[in-house]
């Protein structure tokens, strides 16, 4: 089978990674060692398609392109893969028209349905895999902490730095690690107020990641959203526990691997630091918890067979509400 995959553009740029794009490469390399012929283009290539192909969009791309999308929505077998919706006008019509949307977590797959009303079995939910890994050898003290994220608003530094700002007498270092040039004057502003324990190597990918998870003891992620939080699973895969808030997808993310606060409040996130570092019953507990939550954690083969299963039924006119 063919699929004809719609891309954002820079999507393997190791300067800009992101969880959408490790996402989106990760399915196209699935779908093709399951046999599907992949064929990348960008949006501008939609109406060269032909008629009743299957085309996978990201919705990154498709979210805002209704003008490019709509005119070909009867003749093309169109499914929506959602990262993190966008709430519009232009995004519900492209849903609509949809023959079928794919999301990352049921979390996303509720709030389509609360946005716009979309029909629950016109949505499917393709959960991210993760590589398996090493365990990270942990520390006596717990104290070396990372964070993996883009430095932008909704990532929530200035929540993670407010709450390191309440242990400051005890021993941590922390590594924040992610693109600085996504927001370049919030990004300078987080830095600058950033004390020197607080270290940003910029965005890292493939060895050098994986060094900063073998070195970590815990992983914390302050957003404000998140679909899903891919490096949740990514921390967990080497036995690293997580202390997140509670938002979006992140609590399917985590399940018992961590510890989860309330969004947006550094004084929560400072309590829940404070108690892993200074009890060391606590720590054994939860890296206990994450390395169980570790064996569970699915492969990406798993997730490009569930994409498979939804473009399958588009290509045959089997997924109920299809727009045809």
């Amino acid at each position: 089978m063919d699929v004809h995959l719609i891309v954002p553009e820079g999507i393997d740029d190791p300067r800009r990674p992101s969880g959408g794009n490790t996402y989106d490469r990760r399915v196209a390399q699935g779908l093709a060692e399951l046999g599907w012929v992949v064929h990348e283009h960008d949006i501008s290539a939609v109406a060269g398609i032909p008629d009743d192909a299957v085309v996978l969009l990201d919705g990154l791309i498709a979210s805002p392109a209704p003008d490019v999308l709509l005119p070909h929505a009867r003749r093309l077998r169109q499914v929506v893969l959602m990262h993190m919706p966008i709430g519009d006008a232009r995004e519900h019509a492209v849903l609509e028209a949809a023959t079928a949307v794919i999301t990352t977590s049921e979390w996303t797959r509720r709030r389509l349905v609360e946005l716009y009303g979309l029909p629950l079995d016109r949505i499917h939910v393709a959960e991210p895999g993760v590589d398996p890994a090493e365990p990270a050898p942990a520390s006596a003290t717990g104290g070396a902490l990372v964070c993996v994220a883009a430095v932008t608003p909704h990532k929530g530094h200035d929540v993670l730095l407010d709450a390191l700002a309440t242990v400051p007498e005890l021993s941590w270092h922390c590594a924040c690690v992610g693109s600085l040039d996504r927001d370049p004057e919030w990004a300078a502003a987080v830095l600058l107020r950033a004390e020197a324990r607080v270290r940003f190597p910029g965005p890292l990918t493939g060895a050098e990641l994986d060094r900063e998870y073998a070195a970590a003891d815990l992983l914390v992620l302050a957003s404000h959203t998140e679909t899903y939080g891919m490096v949740v699973t990514e921390a967990l895969a080497r036995g690293v526990p997580v202390i997140a808030a509670a938002v979006g997808g992140v609590p399917e993310a985590l399940r018992e691997g961590g510890l989860l606060v309330p969004p947006g409040d550094p004084a929560a996130l400072g309590i829940a630091l404070r108690a892993w570092l200074e009890d060391a019953a606590l720590r054994e507990r939860l890296r206990q918890a994450a390395r169980e939550r570790r064996a569970t954690l699915r492969p990406w083969t798993a997730t490009a067979s569930d994409v498979a299963r939804v473009l399958a039924g588009a290509a045959h006119d089997v997924v109920a509400g299809a727009a045809r």
